[in-house]
Order: structure tokens, then sequence, then C-alpha cells
């Protein structure tokens, strides 16, 4: 019984992952922005500026979802193995946004091939929550590299991982978790103890998906004419000095798989950070964005085959 419905998760896994593939994120609709609304809602009763107030808000609002995957799953569950599966599917994809990621990340590299610096500031906050207008066409190069590095592993390898091992309650468990962190887990004056909970638990939700994401793209490294060895010693030898445990990992390896230099001065709309270099290549261009996206699909798709493959066993 225990390998069949694993087997029937991994199944689910896989169908939501070719779900992200081909059908995206709607532009309207999508649940990620409807728990984003209520968790938007729900700030309104509970905030304090308070670490305990804070922790209240992520454990009401990462419960409610918590507790509606496990519903929903055991509920599918009771009506067969197919609809268990649809169920795991639906839940996998919602969680994921590999494919929007790539797609958006492309969109910028052509906006700033062109020169529209304009435009590729209007598309920022698609990626990431830097101030698009303090930056030029390099520093919207480099932005846009850091957040597809780091969403490989937010959007893409962690919601598989979390999915696979289970079910649709841990993906949708994990889903909220990130967006709470995107919400108000960062250091702004509001934020800073109200969002400490939200921070700390999305770091420990990550801390795996970051590592995993880390060794695939090493391993993904040649199909962008990268080095396996560079990634994988800019990991070692960078990572830790970035302010966060998980995104210093995923950049650094991308940073030495791609040969270019990370970090730097960095500008949000809050304050400004001055991170350390990652890498030891030359300032990222836009064919290197491109390169990173095309290497943040292959670590999808290894991953995607990892959660196959353990279904084998």
């Amino acid at each position: 019984m225990f390998v069949t419905t694993r087997r029937a998760r991994i199944v689910g896994v896989l169908a939501g992952y070719l779900a992200d593939l081909a059908l995206r994120d709607p532009k309207r609709g999508h649940p990620v922005a409807v728990f984003g609304q209520a968790a938007a809602g729900l700030e309104q009763v509970t905030y304090r500026d308070a670490k305990l107030d804070g922790a209240v808000h992520v454990g009401l609002a990462v419960g409610a979802v918590s507790l509606l995957g496990t519903v929903a799953q055991r509920a599918a569950a009771r009506r067969g193995r197919l609809w268990s599966i649809a169920a795991t599917a639906a839940a996998t994809w919602i969680s994921l946004g590999g494919a929007s990621l790539a797609q958006t990340g492309l969109e910028m590299a052509e906006l700033l091939e062109r020169g529209d610096v304009e435009a590729a500031r209007r598309l920022l906050p698609s990626l990431c929550g830097r101030d698009p207008e303090q930056l030029d066409g390099g520093g919207l190069t480099r932005a846009a590299l850091e957040s597809v590095a780091e969403n490989t592993s937010d959007a893409q390898v962690a919601p598989l991982l979390w999915a696979a091992v289970g079910g649709a309650p841990a993906a949708l468990t994990y889903r909220a978790i990130n967006t709470l962190d995107s919400m108000i887990g960062h250091r702004s004056p509001r934020y800073t103890r109200f969002g400490w909970a939200a921070a700390r638990l999305d770091d420990a939700a990550n801390f795996a998906g970051a590592r995993v994401t880390a060794v695939l793209v090493a391993a993904c490294a040649p199909a962008v004419g990268g080095s396996p060895s560079a990634a994988l010693l800019s990991w070692r030898r960078d990572a830790g000095r970035h302010p966060s445990p998980n995104a210093g990992v995923v950049e650094a390896a991308f940073a030495g798989a791609l040969g270019v230099r990370l970090g730097g001065p960095t500008q949000y709309h809050h304050e400004l950070q001055i991170r350390p270099t990652l890498g030891d290549g030359p300032e990222p261009a836009v064919d290197d964005l491109r390169r990173a996206v095309a290497l943040s699909r292959a670590v999808q798709l290894a991953a995607a085959v990892l959660a196959g493959l353990s279904a084998v066993r």
C-alpha cells in the first residue's frame, strides 16, 4: 500500500510539472494571488509591531492552507487513486512557477537587448522586489539573473521536493510559507519584527531545496557551456557571505556555473544592501541572462526526473 501511494503521489507531481510547462500561471485568479489577498486582509487584524504577532499571523495563514490541503488530499484519496493523483497534480501546479519565471526572464533579456530600459524597469517587479528606478541596463541584468537563480529553487525545485515528499498538503503549505516571506519577510521598518517568523520559516522550508538546486546547477552547467567544478567552488567559497542562507547557495552556484560575478550594491525600496560578490567572472551580460534561463529550465527538468526516479525504488 505504501509503494502504491508513493507512486501515485509521484505521478501527480510529474503531471503538475507538465501542467506548469503547458499552462504557465493564469494572469487572473491564480490561487497563490488569492491566498496573498487573503493574507493581506488577515494582516489588517493581526498586525502589531512585534515578533509574536507576526508568528500568530503566519500560523493562522499557513495553518489554514495546510488544513485545506490535507482535507482535499484525503477527500480525493477516498474517491480513488486517480482523484488522489489529480489532487497532487493540481497542488503541484499551483506551487510551481518555473514556466512563468523562464518566460519573464527571456522577456527581460529581449527588452535589455533592444535597449528599452524603461520597459525593463516596468517588468522587473515581476521578478523581484528591488527598486527598478535605481538600476541601469547592467543593474537590471544582474537583478534579473539573480532572481532567476534564486527562484529556480523557490519556484521550481523546492516545490517539487515538497510535493514529492508530502503530496498536496506539503506543496500548498510550502507555497503559503514562501508567499508570506515575499510579502512580509523583508527588513522594512514595518516588517522587521512582524515578518521575522515568516522569514525564518521560509529559511527552514527552503534549506534542503536550495542545496539540491545547487547540486543540480553544477550537474547541468555543461548544458549551457558552464563548469560544474566552478559552480561547486563558488558555492563552497562564496555562499556563506550572502545575507540569505539559501539564496546565497543558489546564486553562488549559478555565478560559478555561468562564469559571471553576482552580488554587490543591491537597492530595495526600503534599504540599500551592500552584498558580497559571488563568482569570479565579469558582470553578467544579456546573453548570460539567457543562459541562466536555460540553466534554470535544465535544473527543473533534472529535479522532475529525480522525483520520477524516486517512484522506482
